[in-house]
């Protein structure tokens, strides 16, 4: 996942743990040789058009609005066809009221009409408050949830680890977000809902009282799902 930075002081660009508190309960339940956290690359505004997330200072939030009601405005004077305009004006009155691009409810094929535009404020947008500033990794994951994002967790043996995909993958998609090969092995998904592995004191216990599933290729994963995946070498 990337995550660009607009008017963030303080957080530096590159990789950073993104710490999951109940990865780190996992840690605590079940003994693994270490502990590895998901990471998100974190980058200036030079990465805005290719990030997943922004974060913004309120000053930050104005700059990309600013930025997209002028390419707005430009689209406009380039005599766009009759249907990108009715859209590019939505938004225009959207943007000139201070509103992201993302609060305008636009139908499927208003969406199609300008989906050639990397309007940075269609993007999730988290909006940091100063006190926000002194908690950098609660910051980080506002911002990985509010844009869509969780984990699921695989745990024992080599390392404990959290993973983030996108929220509503299947397993079979989720898979692959660890190796290309345990997708397309892709035998079966055993899983433990959050809840019930803390309950039952971790992997072992929530086995004995029968809370692991039994999970095929479109099962979609919830938060925190603890997984193990299984698949053919």
């Amino acid at each position: 996942m990337k995550i660009a930075l607009v008017g963030i002081p303080g957080l530096k660009v590159g990789k950073h743990n993104l710490k999951e508190p109940r990865l780190e309960e996992a840690n605590r339940l079940v003994k693994a040789d270490k502990l590895v956290y998901a990471q998100a690359d974190v980058v200036d505004q030079s990465g805005l058009v290719d990030a997943d997330a922004i974060l913004v200072s309120q000053d930050g939030r104005l700059e990309l609005i600013l930025i997209d009601l002028e390419f707005v405005e430009t689209r406009l004077g380039r005599n766009p066809s009759e249907a990108e305009r009715a859209v590019l004006q939505k938004l225009k009155v959207a943007l000139e009221s201070d509103h992201l691009a993302s609060d305008v409810t636009l139908s499927e094929d208003e969406r199609t009409t300008i989906s050639a535009h990397a309007l940075l404020t269609c993007k999730p947008i988290t909006v940091a408050a100063g006190e926000d500033l002194t908690e950098p990794d609660t910051l980080l994951l506002r911002c990985v949830h509010e844009a869509g994002y969780m984990f699921f967790l695989t745990v024992g043996g080599k390392e404990n680890r959290s993973w983030i995909i996108r929220k509503g993958l299947t397993a079979w998609e989720a898979a692959g977000s660890i190796h290309s090969d345990i997708q397309k092995g892709f035998i079966r998904a055993e899983v433990i809902g959050w809840d019930d592995f803390v309950v039952n004191g971790g992997e072992t216990g929530a086995k004995r009282a029968g809370k692991q599933r039994l999970e095929q290729k479109a099962y979609v994963m919830q938060d925190c799902d603890v997984v193990n995946f299984r698949c053919n070498k």
